[in-house]
Order: C-alpha cells, then sequence, then structure tokens
C-alpha cells in the first residue's frame, strides 16, 4: 500500500520581508525536495513572527502533525518554526515523539529519534542566548547614549522650517496644519519644542 503521509513544508516570513522573503524560501525548499525525493507534499505559509506559535498555517501544519497525517517536516531554518526556546523545544521534542523527520535545510540539520530531540534543545538554547544577549547589548547601548545626552526616541517628522513659510505667506495656524495635514496641536508642539513663539 502507498504511503499516504505527506511531506509538510513550512514557510514564514516577517511582515518586513513577505514577497522576497517568502519566494526565495518556496524556491529553495522546492529544490531540496526535488533533488532529495520528498514527493507529495503539503505547504504551510504564514507571515507573522515567529514569537509564539498563534499562526493559522502553523496551527493546521499541528493539527496534520497530530492527526497522523504528516511523516516529515521540511523548514528553511529552526527559527522559522518558533524563536521562542520553549516553543522550539516543544514542538521538535513533541513530533520527534510520533516519529515525525524534520528537516532545516539551511542549517543542514536532520531530526529524529531521541539524538534529535537532544540536537534540537541545544540549538534552541544557542539561539535563545544569542536574542538574550542582542537584547542586553542594546540595553546598555541606549543606556549609554541617554548619559551621554542623546535624546533617544522617533526622529520628527514636522518642524518649524515648514511651517514659518506658510506663516510668513499670511496663513492661519489653522490653514497651516490643513496644507500639511497636521493637527493644529502638533504645529504648536512643534514650536515648544523647538523653543520658537508662534504669534499666529
Amino acid at each position: 500500500m502507498k504511503n499516504s503521509k505527506k511531506v509538510a513544508i513550512y514557510l514564514r516570513v516577517s511582515t518586513l520581508d513577505q514577497t522576497s522573503g517568502m519566494e526565495s524560501q518556496h524556491r529553495a525548499l522546492k529544490n531540496f525536495c526535488t533533488n532529495n525525493g520528498l514527493v507529495n507534499r503539503k505547504w504551510y505559509r504564514d507571515k507573522l513572527s515567529g514569537k509564539d506559535t498563534n499562526r493559522p498555517a502553523f496551527k493546521r501544519l499541528q493539527k496534520d502533525v497530530f492527526d497522523g497525517k504528516v511523516n516529515t517536516v521540511v523548514c528553511w531554518k529552526l527559527d522559522r518554526l518558533s524563536r521562542s526556546l520553549q516553543d522550539g523545544v516543544n514542538i521538535l521534542c513533541n513530533w520527534i515523539k510520533r516519529d515525525i523527520r524534520i528537516i532545516a535545510i539551511t542549517q543542514q540539520l536532520d531530526f529524529s529519534g531521541v539524538m534529535g530531540k537532544a540536537m534540537a534543545g541545544m540549538l534552541f538554547a544557542f539561539a535563545e542566548m544569542g536574542r538574550e544577549n542582542l537584547r542586553e547589548n542594546t540595553k546598555r547601548g541606549l543606556a549609554a547614549a541617554k548619559a551621554k545626552g542623546v535624546k533617544l526616541g522617533k526622529r520628527p517628522l514636522l518642524f518649524t522650517k515648514d511651517i514659518i513659510p506658510l506663516l510668513n505667506k499670511g496663513m492661519n495656524v489653522a490653514k497651516v496644519a490643513e496644507k500639511l495635514d497636521v493637527t493644529r496641536q502638533a504645529i504648536y508642539k512643534c514650536f515648544r519644542r523647538e523653543g520658537i513663539k508662534i504669534t499666529s
């Protein structure tokens, strides 16, 4: 009897890289499966962050795994499945217990059995450590900049140099606000920020 179980191919991209990221992953995963004889494929695509497992396509994948419809999961790399250490380890351990083969093509990793579970835990631990180090370095950098008097936050989008020429043309604040598509409060705030008194 022919094996009816499918090879699940999971793709995930963030909201910042939806088009090019999805296309490049799709091409690489398709080529890998073709070159390695992985047929009877089913694709699962998410365009969301991997911070948790609340993703539509991933939920469908989980259901198919637990329903026994999948025997292999292929992904771009492990953090496509999850960026969380706890979620990632739980996912891989649960799948390996169900005799699911997990392949991360760019990392050249192939998980199955007890050794696969141990390797997965180690890799996710290292990934979590790297993200934690990055967060700590960012915090230290921001603290150092603040100590030097550097003002942090978003760059203002409105400046008095954009407003004053319009006021000089005889426009009042309401008209200027309308032309620049901002509120009058935004204009007054801009003048206060730059320490300039507005008389109009």
